[in-house]
């Protein structure tokens, strides 16, 4: 029999205003709730503190400010995706939060927040962030959660087409299944979602993101022209514009490899590009050029100084780690692999609805052909009668954000899933700090209890 006992006591009030922040290792997606959340809403904040050639230190939105990112040493408080220098975070939060001239200014003491984290984090670190919160920016109410569980607020039906009329509405969500990738700067991860909740034996990790493909780009090119990794910011341009992934990685080696001395063969020039790096004088980001077979394949300079590198394999060869890591000598098995190993985790019976719902997001995910080869693979790996249906959100960065700015409209769930600052100066600094950790974890489950029975 379901236990009613404490479904209808009174909740604290929560203030009026909430901040939302997907607090990514290379963008901070933060933003106000609003009542009808839009991406526009969200601002993208580097969660970095740069150093330029000049000298010149940058702190997080600052360095949309700067004209010369050659050379430039960054320092980022996430590791593999979770925060381990908070004092490097706490600078760029109150840059973007804090500051009289911040776009996001708020006053804590009046904010309730949301904020994300990596799946599987060490409890350590959780204890860490709640007293940042509760303790340095003294935020009214607070709810710490998986970033990916937030994307099952988000409006899943519209990207299958399968929602011609208006979206759901706040009653109607979160979405009942769903298979939730997020390909991000750290890392990428598999979470089946059930009403929102993840189905923690079935989260799935592969280290390989888009801080592993821009330095894999990097060491390339270093080897292949010259020494480009000091190049951070151009190199990633780069990879996300110029580089995809192939449907048939051996047919597009096979048309871009020479071969030997003795055995040469023509290139297919239509994948060959050249890329025209910044100077940051003249041009302030790199772009590509057809490719002139005429002229040799080699590094060469325009009329106006800027550098020119030609690519033709590395195009492809650099997305490819994802789907097949080892190539390079990692022992993960790739993206296609890492789903089929979470769906081994759940019932046969949730398959088709998980399949039938992939949803990916985070900006690695953006990777032209991404979506339509992983989708070719799970299709090969999987039952003939079970629909798969794989989707690139197409706000793939801001989507998590938006989810929690959508589920920050529940009011009634807000008061069920958030923790006060009252509440936790009560009971969150003893018991050896774990309270607030206990708290989240039981109240998520209640929430999740009550949707079920519902």
């Amino acid at each position: 029999m379901a236990r009613h006992g404490k479904r209808h006591h009174d909740y604290p009030s929560l203030a009026e205003k909430t901040l939302i922040i997907d607090n990514g290792a290379y963008n901070i997606k933060a933003g106000f709730s609003t009542e009808n959340p839009d991406v526009k809403e969200c601002q993208l904040i580097p969660n970095c503190i740069a150093k330029s050639r000049e000298k010149k230190v940058y702190v997080g939105a600052q360095l949309s400010k700067c004209r010369d990112f050659g050379d430039m040493v960054f320092v980022r408080p996430l590791e593999k995706g979770f925060v381990v220098n908070w004092p490097e975070e706490k600078a760029i939060w109150e840059s973007a939060f804090l500051d009289s001239t911040a776009v996001l200014k708020c006053d804590p003491h009046e904010t309730n927040l949301i904020l994300t984290e990596a799946p599987n984090c060490p409890q350590t670190l959780q204890v860490f962030c709640d007293q940042m919160v509760f303790e340095e920016f003294e935020f009214a109410s607070y709810y710490r959660c998986v970033g990916p569980s937030l994307n099952a607020y988000n409006d899943i039906p519209s990207l299958f087409g399968d929602n011609s009329e208006q979206p759901p509405k706040l009653s109607q969500l979160p979405a009942e299944c769903l298979l939730l990738i997020d390909s991000g700067y750290s890392h990428t991860t598999v979470t089946p979602l059930l009403h929102g909740r993840p189905i923690q034996n079935a989260v799935r990790r592969l280290d390989v993101g888009g801080k592993f493909l821009t330095n894999a780009l990097k060491e390339t090119l270093s080897t292949q022209y010259y020494n480009v990794q000091d190049d951070t910011i151009p190199v990633t341009e780069i990879k996300e514009s110029a580089c995809y992934v192939s449907d048939d990685f051996k047919r597009d080696l096979d048309r871009t490899w020479k071969l030997g001395a003795r055995q040469r063969r023509e290139i297919d020039y239509s994948i060959v590009i050249d890329w025209v790096l910044p100077d940051y004088e003249n041009t302030m980001h790199g772009y590509s050029l057809p490719h002139d077979p005429k002229l040799p394949f080699k590094t060469r300079t325009l009329p106006m100084g800027e550098s020119v590198l030609p690519m033709a394999n590395e195009r492809f060869q650099i997305p490819e780690l994802l789907f097949n890591p080892s190539d390079i000598g990692l022992a993960e098995g790739g993206l296609s692999d890492i789903v089929m190993q979470s769906l081994e985790q759940l019932p046969k019976g949730l398959w088709p609805a998980m399949l039938g719902n992939i949803v990916l997001v985070g900006g690695t995910s953006k990777l032209k052909g991404l979506r339509e080869r992983l989708e070719a693979e799970i299709r090969q790996n999987t039952p003939s009668d079970f629909p798969v249906r794989v989707a690139l959100h197409p706000e793939a960065e801001k989507a998590t954000w938006l989810g929690g700015a959508r589920m920050a409209n529940n009011e009634d769930l807000m008061k069920r899933l958030c923790v006060t600052r009252q509440e936790y100066l009560e009971h969150g600094h003893t018991l050896m700090h774990t309270w607030t950790n206990r708290q989240f974890q039981a109240r998520a489950n209640a929430v999740g209890t009550t949707m079920l029975e519902g």
